[in-house]
């Protein structure tokens, strides 16, 4: 069986790891209500939101 020589250093791990693990940018979408830019499927956090209901009352300033 094969077996390395040497140790991996923490170097050479993390440079062939690096752009395979690298993180997508999350899918950003504008309300249909008020035009905030939210997560896909989330409740809007400015005008509360979700699927064309309201489901957290905003406080009236």
């Amino acid at each position: 069986m094969a077996v390395p020589k040497r140790k991996t250093s923490k170097a050479r791990r993390d440079k062939r790891r690096s752009s395979t693990w690298k993180l997508q940018t999350p899918g950003l979408v504008k309300c249909p209500n008020c035009g905030a830019l939210i997560k896909a499927h989330h409740v809007c956090p400015e005008c509360g939101m979700y699927d064309g209901k309201e489901v957290v009352a905003k406080k009236a300033d």
